[in-house]
């Protein structure tokens, strides 16, 4: 398990960049500074659970439920700079993550193209608030 102690605000924030959306289905990639490189999704439950492994090898932010513990520091992967510079094909998402309460996601997300920036309460919003902004993208 990884440090719990990465706990600047730039470990909060991933970018998704969304490649191809067939039919609701998005591809692409998703980045976080805590970890070099991207990591590939082919739809959108690769994707949500890819994130939400993201936050449990973090800990950013820590789970609710889960049972928490001191531990030590370890070095810090990536930056955020070269994260911020990724995009995605069709569209790209920054989504900050400030709470994971009642089994879900609660935060923010802008979208890059579009110049805006919602709050979320859930995952399903999220899901709604992105499939929003790539609907609109399409057109």
């Amino acid at each position: 398990m990884q440090d719990s102690r990465l706990r600047g605000n730039e470990y909060r924030t991933t970018v998704i960049c969304i490649d191809s959306y067939d039919k609701g289905v998005p591809t692409g990639r998703f980045y976080n500074p805590a970890r070099e490189g991207g990591t590939a999704f082919e739809s959108l439950s690769q994707l949500l659970v890819g994130m939400e492994d993201l936050l449990d090898e973090y800990q950013l932010p820590q789970s609710f439920t889960a049972v928490r513990s001191f531990s030590s520091v370890s070095s810090r992967p990536g930056s955020a700079a070269d994260t911020l510079q990724q995009s995605g094909k069709v569209a790209t998402f920054s989504v900050r993550i400030i709470f994971r309460q009642n089994a879900s996601w609660q935060g923010s997300v802008a979208w890059l193209e579009g110049k805006r920036e919602e709050s979320f309460r859930s995952v399903l919003e999220l899901i709604l608030l992105m499939d929003g902004a790539l609907q609109e993208a399409r057109q």
